[in-house]
């Protein structure tokens, strides 16, 4: 039994936006990142200013008052609003029976904290570069 390969295939309008993939230890969710499907490319600036507005929290969800966690809270993620989905204190309009909805409940927000992985990597490249300088400086100071 072959137990790699592509489980659920995301596509959106003819072209693949996603997949689950599987080996016979591994499972992957990924979302498409080929090249050929942008334009525009530019690198990330100004990701030390960005990171700095992020406010990662600990915390616990009401259902679950005994476990603590990390995380964000979805609406102060400014940073990297493709992250959340949702709309702070957004409203169901109207009754879903099947869902067990009723109009006025809370429609919450979520986040994919994978989206936050370039702008942490660029901030932190950015934070090596100013490292490497100041330790080449210092170095001068020393030997001098």
């Amino acid at each position: 039994k072959n137990n790699t390969g592509t489980i659920v295939d995301f596509d959106k309008s003819g072209t693949s936006v996603g997949n689950i993939s599987i080996t016979s230890s591994n499972t992957s969710y990924n979302t498409s990142s080929d090249y050929r499907l942008k334009e525009n490319v530019v690198g990330i600036t100004s990701a030390i200013t960005r990171l700095k507005t992020l406010k990662p929290s600990r915390f616990n969800f009401k259902i679950d008052p005994s476990v603590t966690v990390d995380g964000f809270i979805a609406h102060e993620v400014t940073a990297v609003p493709e992250a959340i989905s949702g709309t702070k204190d957004e409203t169901y309009t109207e009754d879903d029976s099947s869902r067990n909805i009723k109009a006025g409940d809370p429609k919450y927000q979520g986040i994919d904290q994978s989206k936050l992985v370039p702008l942490l990597t660029a901030a932190l490249q950015e934070a090596i570069t100013k490292i490497e300088t100041l330790e080449t400086k210092v170095a001068a100071l020393e030997g001098g």
